[in-house]
C-alpha cells in the first residue's frame, strides 16, 4: 500500500491553508472581479460572513462557556492581553508612521492588534507543550465570543474613519452581519449541535472556503482601486520586522507576566499561546465588514502575522514539550488544572 503524501510536506514550515490564501490573492491579482462580477463577489462575501458567524454561534457551547467562568483569573489575563495590551502596543506603533509603516499598513497593523485570539491553534500548541488544554479551550472561546463585540467597537473607536467611525450605519452593519447571525446560531444550537458535530470536518472546509471567497473579494477590490501600487517589497519587509517584534514582546509578556501573577507552568503555557496569537478566521470577515473596499490592505498585516505566529509558536511548543516535569505545586487561586 502506498503512503499518501501530505501537502505541504512536513519539512516545509508553511501552513497549507496559508498557501491557499496566497493562491487566492494571486488569483485576485491576475483576474480581479470587476463590474458585474465584483457585485456578485461582494454580495457572496457579505453572505458568507453572515454564514460564518452563524456557524461560530451554533458551534460554541453556551454551557461550557458559562461553566468556564469560574476560572476567571486566567481568562481575564488572556482577555487583557488580547484586548488591552495588544491594542496599546498597536497604538504605540503609530510612532512608526511614516518611516517604517505607511498610514494604510499601520491601519492594518492596528487592526490585527484588535482581533480575538485563535481557538484551534492555541489548543494544539498548548497540548503539544504539555500545558493546560481545558484552560486554552475556554480562553480561546471567551476571546472569540468577546471579539464579536469588542473588535468592531475598538476598531471604530481607534481607527475612526478608516473603519467607518462610530456612525449609526456602521453599528447597524456590525449588528446585522456579525452579531445577529451569531446570536441566531446560539439560539439554534440545541437543534443543530448534533448535526454540526457529525459534520465537523465538512464544515471545516466550508469555513475555510468561505474565508477564501472573502479574501478574493477584498483583494479584487484592492486591485481595481489600485491600492497595491502603495506597497513596495521594502515596506513589506519592514512590516514583517515590526510584526516579529510585536510577537516577541507578547510571547515574553504572557510567559513572564503569568509567572509574576502566580500561575503554574501548565496555566502559563495556556496563557502564552492563547494570549499572544490573533485569529485570521475571525479577523478576515470582520475586516470585510469594517473596511469595505480597503479591506485588502487592512488584512495584509494580519495574514503575515498569522503565518509568523504559527511558525514561531510551533517551534516554541516543541521546546516547551522538552522541558523537565515541574515538581507538583498547589495551583494559584482562580487557575485551572490540566
Amino acid at each position: 500500500m502506498t503512503r499518501r503524501r501530505s501537502f505541504p510536506p512536513p519539512w516545509l514550515p508553511v501552513d497549507g491553508y496559508l498557501l491557499a490564501l496566497l493562491g487566492t490573492v494571486g488569483l485576485a491579482v491576475l483576474l480581479p472581479a470587476s463590474g458585474a462580477g465584483a457585485t456578485v463577489a461582494e454580495s457572496a462575501a457579505t453572505a458568507v460572513v453572515a454564514v460564518l458567524f452563524f456557524l461560530y454561534g451554533a458551534r460554541l457551547s453556551t454551557r461550557e462557556t458559562l461553566d468556564g467562568l469560574r476560572h476567571w483569573r486566567l481568562h481575564l489575563t488572556v482577555l487583557g492581553c488580547t484586548f488591552l495590551v495588544f491594542p496599546l502596543l498597536g497604538f504605540a506603533a503609530r510612532a512608526l508612521v511614516p518611516t517604517v509603516l505607511t498610514p494604510g499598513l499601520y491601519t492594518g497593523f492596528l487592526f490585527l492588534c484588535l482581533v480575538p485570539s485563535t481557538i484551534q491553534s492555541s489548543i494544539a500548541f498548548t497540548s503539544m507543550a504539555r500545558g493546560n488544554v481545558p484552560a486554552a479551550i475556554c480562553a480561546g472561546s471567551f476571546s472569540s465570543l468577546a471579539g464579536i463585540v469588542l473588535t468592531p467597537l475598538l476598531a471604530a473607536a481607534l481607527l475612526g474613519g478608516g473603519a467607518g467611525g462610530l456612525s449609526a450605519d456602521s453599528v447597524l452593519r456590525i449588528a446585522l452581519q456579525l452579531l445577529a447571525p451569531f446570536l441566531l446560531g446560539q439560539l439554534l444550537r440545541p437543534r443543530l449541535g448534533g448535526f454540526l458535530v457529525r459534520r465537523k470536518r465538512i464544515l471545516g472546509y466550508v469555513d475555510r472556503g468561505s474565508i477564501l471567497l472573502v479574501v478574493y473579494a477584498a483583494f479584487s477590490q484592492g486591485m481595481v482601486a489600485g491600492i497595491w501600487h502603495l506597497v513596495t517589497p521594502g515596506r513589506l519587509a519592514l512590516l514583517l520586522a515590526a510584526e516579529a517584534v510585536l510577537l516577541a514582546v507578547m510571547l515574553t509578556l504572557t510567559w513572564y507576566g503569568a509567572g509574576r501573577l502566580g500561575f503554574g507552568r501548565a496555566d502559563r503555557i495556556a496563557i502564552q499561546f492563547a494570549g499572544s496569537k490573533k485569529s485570521l478566521a475571525a479577523g478576515l470577515p470582520m475586516a470585510s465588514v469594517l473596511f469595505g473596499p480597503h479591506a485588502s490592505l487592512a488584512v495584509l498585516p494580519l495574514m503575515l502575522f498569522h503565518q509568523l505566529q504559527l511558525m514561531t509558536c510551533a517551534a516554541l511548543a516543541k521546546r516547551r514539550a522538552r522541558d523537565p516535569e515541574p515538581a507538583p505545586a498547589a495551583p494559584a487561586k482562580g487557575s485551572v488544572t490540566a
